[in-house]
């Protein structure tokens, strides 16, 4: 049992838990939520590691800090962002000079434990020496046991081969659970976490269950395989022994060396009579090339995992077209300005943006900025289409699919959250996503921990996840076609993009911008463009923004001869606003005053163009003195 208190600030009710893992964090779905604002939504966790506690930072914004018996050590900043912990310790979240105060005390409520028998991994040498003790038919079946699984090349595999030899092996056996050890690369701090468990009879993997962690911890410290006889008396009357009503158990170390992989636990809890230490040998001989052949399956899967994402890396990277920062935003307005900032202030930061704006406006070019000046610009972009595909093939486009677990799934295959682990994830459209994987989405988000179609197992990812929307995912929520808890997860940094006509004096820049671009990409020599026909195109709305933009000015390029210049008959009668019939168009959006002076600025544009930028010939035909018209033409800029 752990117990976990807020003690400052402002003290809050206790958490207690027999499990294995505490969230902690300023979000409501946490275990222990700490209101206070330099706390971030998933703070830290406080995990089991097989014998001891240890608590995890989650790459606060302002960090965690450990208190001891006066002594402050900052966990952030540790290897592993983790360290251990002890009954009494204070952890320090949040702001430095006023953190918030959380007291952790835990007790062994197995201290009385009693094990009917104990071998330590150092006797098997002995265990397997002792020939009166193994008939031949044993040895037949352990070398049998030995062969599958060496073969096995995968973690299921394995598991699998495990099972079966142990059921033959052991009669009285009737479940079967493996935990392995979470991160090979911190053995000390790392957690085992249950990756299988078996049932006689069923010939196929059920939920994972937890390990009793009773079990795990004797067998951890005493580096044993133990035997206990009516578990519920000997071991002690924990919750997960007394839910599970346990008979008696085998917990067996898979060990290699000094090292402890993983945990096997066999139980029985149904079968009649109890397990013998002729039962505890047989598993204690066989944890040995069971340990190995995990070791293995899990380093094949890492080489089969890095040679898929270098091969999709290579593939996303010659596909992406790679502009250099300095094209990436092209605007001196103070709307663009904002933007900018904004992504500066977030991309050093782990979480979650949500990029809004309407269709055209460049969503995904912020959303790759915010990854390209983040410490993931090392990593993998990879964005994906919500709306692109239906809800069966995004779920393991996204999620990846085990072999056999619909038709066509013909072999394994890695999901986007895979492939951009320790990158970011662009989900575009994400108000298209349907509602039956908006929770999956919001595991990920939660939790960090993916599940491939048709498999048992989940699988951790570090992805950082930026979403972009043209909806109004507020109305999404009440009209429930977009969970409310999953809109907050995303929300938790918006950036507007600004449509184009919020920001027309970026027209010009970009204008010229697409038109040197399509001129090189066409091979054309392009004169330049009229200062008319810029005003033209500051004129229009562009509902369509930047994208639209881009497009007239393909077009326009394509259309013009060598050396000529974009003059206003060159832009589309739709930019000019003049129908096909000559008639002229309503004027674009905004207040009456803006739109009094685009249909004035555009009456002067159309007029000098009629007389040939002729002022005099212009200010008769409107009807206002030479003097007027200049002051108008200067007042537009046109002068």
């Amino acid at each position: 049992m752990i117990r976990v208190e807020v003690v400052a600030p402002t003290a809050g009710r206790p958490y207690e838990t027999p499990g294995d893992l505490v969230r902690i964090g300023r979000a409501e779905d946490n275990d222990v939520v700490v209101p206070e604002l330099s706390v971030s939504g998933e703070h830290a966790r406080i995990e089991f590691a097989g014998d001891h506690w240890v608590v995890r930072d989650l790459h606060s914004t302002n960090g965690t800090r450990l208190s001891r018996g006066g002594v402050v050590l900052p966990v952030s900043e540790a290897p592993g962002r983790e360290a251990a912990l002890q009954s009494g310790d204070v952890l320090l979240l949040g702001d430095p000079e006023r953190p918030a105060r959380l007291l952790v005390t835990f007790g062994d409520e197995e201290d009385d434990a009693r094990i009917v028998s104990l071998r330590r991994v150092a006797e098997v040498e002995r265990v397997a020496g002792d020939a009166q003790s193994i008939d031949r038919d044993l040895l037949r079946r352990l070398y049998e046991a030995q062969r599958s699984l060496s073969a096995a090349l995968d973690v299921d595999d394995v598991l699998e081969a495990l099972a079966r030899h142990v059921f033959e092996l052991l009669p009285r056996a009737t479940h079967l659970v493996v935990a392995l050890r979470e991160d090979d690369d911190r053995p000390r701090t790392s957690r085992y976490v249950p990756v299988g468990t078996w049932v006689r009879g069923t010939g196929r993997p059920v939920e994972p269950v937890p390990v009793t962690r009773s079990v795990v911890r004797k067998v951890v410290s005493e580096r044993a395989a133990v035997l206990a006889a009516d578990a519920r008396r000997d071991v002690g009357e924990t919750a997960s022994l007394m839910a599970a009503q346990i008979q008696s158990t085998i917990g067996v170390p898979l060990w290699l060396g000094e090292e402890i992989l993983g945990v096997l636990q066999v139980d029985n809890r149904a079968a009649p009579g109890m397990f013998r230490e002729r039962d505890l040998d047989v598993l204690l001989l066989l944890a040995q090339p069971a340990a190995q052949a995990f070791r293995h399956a899990r380093l094949f899967q890492r080489l089969r995992v890095a040679e898929e994402r270098a091969r999709n890396e290579a593939a996303y990277l010659k596909g992406r077209d790679r502009k250099s920062r300095a094209e990436r935003f092209i605007g001196e307005s103070p709307a663009m300005q904002r933007v900018i900032e904004a992504i500066r202030k977030v991309a050093d930061t782990r979480v979650t943006v949500l990029v809004e704006g309407e269709t055209g406006t460049g969503k995904e070019l912020v959303a790759s900025a915010v990854h390209d000046w983040s410490p993931r610009a090392d990593k993998l972009f990879v964005a994906q289409n919500c709306a692109a595909m239906p809800e069966n093939l995004l779920e393991s486009e996204l999620f990846g699919h085990r072999k056999g677990a619909f038709t066509g799934a013909t072999e394994d295959k890695k999901g986007l959250f895979e492939i951009a682990d320790g990158g970011t994830l662009f989900l575009d459209e994400i108000g298209e996503l349907p509602l039956a994987l908006q929770p999956k989405l919001l595991r990920v988000l939660q939790e960090g921990e993916i599940r491939p179609v048709g498999s048992n197992t989940t699988r951790r990812v570090d992805v950082r996840i930026v979403a972009a929307t043209n909806r109004d995912l507020e109305r999404e929520v009440r009209e429930g076609r977009f969970r409310e808890d999953l809109y907050y997860r995303l929300r938790v940094f918006p950036i507007r993009v600004p449509p184009l006509r919020e920001r027309r004096e970026d027209i010009p820049l970009l204008a010229r911008h697409f038109l040197e671009r399509y001129a090189a990409e066409f091979g054309r020599d392009v004169g330049g463009i009229s200062q008319q026909a810029l005003e033209v195109l500051q004129a229009y709305a562009w509902p369509g923004n930047v994208r639209e933009l881009q497009n007239e000015m393909q077009r326009i390029v394509i259309t013009l001869e060598d050396g000529e210049y974009v003059q206003v008959e060159h832009v589309g009668p739709r930019v000019r606003q003049i129908a096909p019939g000559g008639e002229r168009l309503p004027t674009g959006r905004g207040t009456l005053r803006e739109r009094v002076e685009q249909f004035e600025k555009r009456v002067l544009i159309e007029a000098l163009q009629e007389h040939g930028h002729n002022k005099t010939a212009t200010a008769r035909a409107l009807g206002i003195t030479r003097e007027g018209l200049h002051k108008k033409l200067k007042s537009y800029g046109l002068g």
